[in-house]
């Protein structure tokens, strides 16, 4: 009989990659001592190494034809005896299948991110689960884990932790919070504006610092903030995923939206304050550690992008998002 090896198939982004980790460490703590690899984007390989739940981790670049015949020819060599796609995408499905894994799990018909991908897997979950993350660890059930989420941990590098203190350090910045103003889509990001206030109203009424986080692509979006927050001049902070590690760990608090930073410091142990608009926070809210879920009320979830801010986040003052801090200890 061969041996029992495990693919775990979850390609990206930052805040699914968070929410597939507990089901990830209830295979590893069911499965100790089988090989497990996980296949991702090389942009999150450094995240899947900090959780160290897998043997190996490979990387796969969906844009590159090559880099898709390279893999399937590993996964195939390799001889998977189950692959599970916590993604639910015809882009994670059809390699495991292409490459003849015997057993392929993934989300039925119903709970599939894209259409018709189901009838690619051998297994069809139908999911009962609320939160993406138990959803995630129904998967982990059906491919014979003990329970359907673990524990795990994620280790920030020494390297990393050194060049965020010395940053620091040169701002003469000892307490501070982070501020994560983007979101992927406007429609489910607190607006710009407000977020300066915030770190106006830290900076005077508790002398608390604030960072502004900015990932690719949200350098406009951090000078709006760094601009409406006035004489507080708050700085702004951009780096690789374990420079935002660092950060988000060093943190009295994270605040931020619907976004893959807030989700990281929530798994990092990090206080955080989410404020939540058109997507449903019971679904994609933060799920590990210490938090506060800010959304106003009778508010219809919904996933259909638009090109400005959801009127509900609108209804989310400044002086809510204090209020909430001081409420978990944050500020004194």
């Amino acid at each position: 009989m061969a041996e029992e090896k495990f693919l775990v198939v979850r390609l990206g982004s930052l805040g699914d990659i968070v929410h597939t980790l507990p089901a990830a460490a209830a295979l590893r703590e069911s499965f100790p001592n089988k090989k497990m690899v996980w296949l991702t984007h090389g942009r999150w390989r450094s995240l899947v190494e900090a959780a160290n739940l897998t043997d190996e981790i490979w990387e796969l670049d969906t844009r590159s034809p090559g880099s898709i015949r390279t893999v399937r020819k590993r996964i195939r060599r390799e001889g998977f005896s189950v692959a599970i796609d916590y993604q639910g995408l015809w882009k994670s499905a059809s390699l495991p299948f292409l490459a003849g894994v015997p057993r392929r799990i993934g989300f039925s018909l119903k709970d599939a991110r894209e259409f018709g991908v189901s009838f690619l897997y051998t297994d069809k979950v139908n999911v009962s689960g609320v939160h993406v993350a138990e959803k995630n660890g129904e998967l982990s059930l059906r491919a014979g884990a003990r329970k359907p989420l673990g524990e795990f941990s994620l280790t920030v590098p020494e390297k990393s932790q050194q060049a965020a203190s010395s940053m620091l350090r040169s701002k003469g910045i000892k307490e501070y919070v982070v501020l994560s103003p983007g979101g992927g889509w406007i429609s489910k990001c607190w607006p710009a504006e407000r977020f300066g206030q915030l770190a106006l109203r830290l900076e005077q009424e508790f002398g608390m610092k604030s960072v502004i986080n900015c990932g690719p692509g949200e350098e406009a979006l951090a000078e709006r903030v760094v601009a409406a927050a006035g004489d507080a001049k708050p700085i702004s902070h951009s780096g690789e995923i374990g420079d935002m590690m660092a950060l988000l760990k060093g943190a009295r608090c994270v605040v931020a939206g619907d976004t893959g930073p807030l989700h990281l410091a929530d798994a990092l142990g990090t206080k955080v304050v989410a404020i939540f608009g058109p997507t449903d926070p019971a679904r994609n809210g933060p799920f590990l550690a210490r938090k506060t879920v800010l959304r106003a009320k009778n508010v219809e979830s919904t996933y259909k992008r638009r090109d400005s801010p959801h009127p509900s986040l609108l209804e989310i003052s400044v002086g809510d998002v204090v209020d909430a801090m001081a409420e978990a200890g944050v500020l004194r």
